[in-house]
């Protein structure tokens, strides 16, 4: 009985350790088309410039008066759409900024794989 406990032991702390890095290719996947009323669309462009919804902007001004917007518009949702060639650096900031303003459930929205 205390080689099963201990052994039952050993594969709950290891286990997780043997999960290492998961292989991921971004941004596509199969997606259902995603309408512009359903929330609020941020997205990130290659160059790392961002926009809410169709108005361009720079990274500090989003983060200045995302709030703001959040406060006005009050959306169901907010999605964030990220250039696949965008900076990865870029994209994480944009988030931080959204989850920093209360909003804890973002979308992270992919274009459709489907042939």
């Amino acid at each position: 009985m205390d080689i099963a406990f201990v052994l039952l032991l050993i594969f709950m702390i290891t286990a997780p350790m043997l999960q290492g890095g998961v292989d991921v290719q971004l941004p596509r996947a199969v997606a259902k088309p995603l309408s512009t009323k359903e929330g609020l669309i941020i997205s990130v462009d290659r160059t790392g410039r961002v926009f809410v919804d169709n108005d361009g902007m720079s990274f500090d001004e989003f983060k200045a008066g995302f709030s703001t917007i959040i406060a006005r518009r009050q959306p169901n949702g907010v999605y964030l759409r990220g250039d696949g060639r965008a900076p990865y650096e870029a994209v994480v900031r944009v988030l931080a900024v959204i989850r920093e303003s209360g909003i804890s459930d973002v979308g992270l929205v992919a274009e459709d794989d489907r042939p």
